[in-house]
């Protein structure tokens, strides 16, 4: 076994029995490339990629061309999800040089670090003639080598990176209008989504896009987010036997998944499916969300509470070989049950997708039009599939299983946490808060030091690290956040401060204006660079500017409000060009454009009068009250009769005793 067998990460320990002499990213393998004067090779992916298991089957796996590898190269593995500070810059190295990225990803770079090649997958015979032509290269044109690395670098340096704008702007609807009418343009209007193959769910995007719909009254941008939710729950991306969400699929129509499902997405699933409930009620929004957290709670959530990050694609050596079915399968299972689920899902004896006779289950018709077209009642439809479900369910059970990716990250699970607060604040379920505050606890214990600073990956029985990311602090501060709203306990704000002021000391750099993805006391890598531009995650510098706007009106704090405003300054002039990656800064400028209403609720009754606002789709809003708090804007507003005050710029109307007086005082 090479060194990876000491490695904690899933996916490092997949390659621990490999012929290529691996080494973890660290100071050992970076001295050796310098005391012998060898390139780096620096392999990236993580546990549940498909093709970085076929790259490693093909070449990895193989003698000949470990060996190609060992003689020429320092050859390092790299778990993204571990060290994504490491990913951010060889991805943005292979973005630059050929204008695309994924995993696996592979940078050959200087025995400094500097790379001067990288690109994807690599098909085997094409891995080893560009290893003999980059050790060939490096050999015989070391000068031409060392000019490329620095050129590569200095664009890694400069990439994803914006300038101070220090004159203070006006924002208005026609600024919100200009980025949407540009974004607009690569909806796909007949099956929902942005532009053709492969598609992702992207639940930011469309987070925003309903709050666009609702503020600005746009009936277009409402239908496309109604068809996207719909088209998205009804596809075989989604697992109709299981729930959860795969990472994408790779035609245009949601149907056939790249099969492996993400902690990250089902729990930015749970939030929009909740978000779209709130704004316009669908039984299908609320069956989503169900099986969601059903599946997360099933599949991926610890006996202690945190969250695992991934199901792999593959389960006894093939892709997708857990979720799909033959008809001769289904008919096995259901009997004379089995017509009707077979039309439900579209089951098919020649198949429905690339392997013959296999079919992923996806859903073409609502019930109430197939329940008319079948001569059934929708409440027999539903019950009859319910119970077939089921049944299809035990027996997939017992199948080889795809493989669990076990690490507990804090990032990852503040989005699980704040999509269980989103689907509790809708659904009222106790379920959700629960699991919530169980999650919160985990989260307290097991990724915050003594030093009241983070640690990404939790590791049980070893002390916590103060090794995180800009992305962790903004995660898990958001979820802090949303928890208070729904509970009004304190704690979780006075947490979530003082995790925020660590951040702004440890990753702030006041004079650009935006925050690095690594602290200052961290590895110092070829570049430090900050993390802007939003993707199927929201970045990390989008999240904190929402956060800081948030604890600005919460505590009533100047330099947060400040810190945030300056940063929307900086990225204001990008955002028109390509909405969808600014769609969480998008949501920040809504709400300085349509102001935020702060809703305290205060006195005994405080949680009922909470549920009845939580009823309303109020997207630019924040939560605020109890019994006791000391929250500024509480102050002098307590009493035994419960009160609503909704604040708005600094200005509270008159105290209400009903909900629906409250409301009138919301435009």
């Amino acid at each position: 076994m090479n060194r990876l067998a000491k490695s904690t990460s899933p996916y490092l320990l997949q390659h621990a029995n490999n012929p290529v002499d691996w080494y973890p990213w660290g100071v050992e393998a970076l001295q050796k490339a310098k005391t012998e004067n060898k390139l780096i090779l620096v392999s990236v992916g993580y546990s549940a990629c498909h093709w970085c298991h076929v790259m490693e089957h093909e070449s990895f796996e193989d003698e000949s061309i470990a060996a190609l590898m060992n003689e020429y190269f320092v050859c390092i593995k790299v778990d993204r999800e571990e060290r994504p500070d490491v990913d951010q810059i060889y991805m943005s190295a292979v973005q630059l040089m050929s204008g695309r990225g994924g995993w696996p990803l592979n940078c050959i770079c200087l025995p400094d670090q500097r790379p001067i090649y990288g690109g994807t997958y690599f098909r085997k015979q094409d891995w080893a003639s560009l290893l003999y032509s980059l050790a060939d290269f490096y050999n015989t044109k070391p000068e031409e080598a060392e000019e490329y690395a620095t050129r590569l670098t200095e664009g890694i340096q400069q990439y994803e990176s914006v300038s101070f704008v220090k004159e203070k702007q006006e924002y208005t609807k026609a600024d919100l209008k200009t980025i949407v009418d540009a974004w607009s343009r690569y909806f796909d209007k007949r099956e929902g989504g942005l532009g053709s193959s492969p598609k992702f769910p992207m639940p930011n995007n469309w987070q925003c896009l309903v709050r666009y719909a609702h503020l600005m009254k746009d009936r277009e941008i409402a239908d496309a987010a109604r068809l996207t939710l719909q088209k998205m729950a009804f596809g075989g991306i989604y697992d109709h036997v299981g729930g959860g969400f795969a990472r994408y699929s790779v035609d245009d129509h949601w149907h056939v998944p790249h099969f492996e499902k993400m902690l990250y997405d089902n729990a930015q699933l749970i939030s929009l499916y909740a978000e779209a409930y709130a704004w316009q009620p669908d039984k299908l929004y609320e069956q989503t969300v169900g099986e969601i957290v059903d599946f997360c709670k099933r599949e991926l959530m610890s006996a202690d509470y945190g969250f695992y990050s991934a199901l792999d694609a593959d389960s006894d050596g093939k892709e997708g070989k857990f979720y799909i079915f033959t008809k001769a399968e289904i008919e096995e299972i259901l009997g004379n049950e089995a017509e009707l689920f077979c039309i439900y899902y579209n089951i098919t004896e020649k198949g429905n997708w690339e392997e013959e006779s296999s079919n992923v289950l996806f859903r073409k018709d609502s019930d109430e039009s197939l329940a008319e077209k079948l001569g059934l009642s929708v409440d027999d439809l539903i019950k009859e599939i319910k119970a077939a479900r089921r049944k299809i369910f035990n027996v997939r059970a017992y199948r080889i299983r795809p493989g669990l990716d076990n690490k507990i990250l804090a990032s990852w699970n503040g989005l699980m946490l704040k999509g269980l607060c989103d689907a509790y604040r809708v659904f009222n379920k106790p379920e959700y808060l629960g699991i919530a505050l169980k999650n919160a606890s985990f989260m307290l214990n097991s990724f915050l030091g003594n030093n009241d600073r983070l640690t990404r990956v939790y590791n049980p029985g070893e002390t916590a690290q103060t090794v995180a990311f800009l992305d962790d602090y903004a995660n898990v501060i958001d979820a802090f956040i949303a928890l208070y709203e729904v509970t009004f306990d304190e704690l979780w704000l006075r947490h979530a401060r003082t995790l925020t002021d660590n951040a702004i000391k440890h990753y702030y750099n006041a004079e650009g204006g935006i925050f690095y993805f690594t602290a200052n006391d961290d590895e110092q890598l070829i570049a430090r660079k900050p993390e802007i531009m939003d993707g199927v995650i929201p970045s990390s510098n989008s999240v904190m500017a929402r956060i800081l706007k948030k604890l600005g009106l919460l505590f009533d704090d100047e330099n947060y409000a400040q810190i945030s405003a300056q940063m929307l300054r900086n990225i204001v002039p990008h955002m028109a060009r390509y909405g969808s990656s600014y769609s969480n800064w998008t949501m920040l400028l809504m709400e300085e454009v349509f102001g935020t209403y702060e809703i305290a609720i205060t006195g005994n009754d405080f949680e009922v009068k909470r549920r009845e606002i939580e009823n309303n789709y109020i997207p630019n809003k924040i939560m605020l009250g109890g019994k006791k708090g000391s929250l500024p804007l509480l102050q002098g507003k307590f009493d035994a009769e419960t009160q609503i005050y909704i604040c708005k710029d600094r200005t509270c109307g008159l105290p209400a005793t009903d909900t629906e007086q409250a409301l009138k005082q919301i435009e």
